[in-house]
């Protein structure tokens, strides 16, 4: 077993929780989620980038050192993630299929 030194395993089950609680919100209850629609007008980058910058600027002013606002970064950091790295027609697959690396190679 690891030993995590920062709580890492601790903070990867509470960014799952509040991912699966947004699948439970009232922004959940359409066929699609707005941001689903928004990125399949092309709007996708913009707005997961600009979703990152506000509630990192956030932190620490709006509630305090408010939890919420870090677990939003890294969500929004997910479906970004996700768009150009986990997607067959991301806008960079070719350049994931030319320079393929394993996840031990970012280290």
């Amino acid at each position: 077993m690891i030993d995590y030194k920062f709580k890492e395993n601790e903070i990867l089950n509470d960014i799952k929780k509040y991912i699966d609680e947004t699948y439970s919100s009232h922004y959940a209850k359409s066929t699609k989620q707005a941001t689903e629609i928004i990125i399949d007008q092309g709007h996708g980058t913009g707005f997961c980038m600009g979703n990152i910058l506000k509630y990192a600027q956030r932190y620490g002013k709006k509630e305090g050192r408010n939890k919420k606002d870090l677990l939003k970064v890294i969500h929004y950091a997910i479906i970004q993630l996700s768009q150009d790295h986990y997607t067959p027609s991301g806008p960079t697959q070719q350049m994931i299929d030319d320079n393929t690396i394993g996840i031990g190679e970012l280290e």
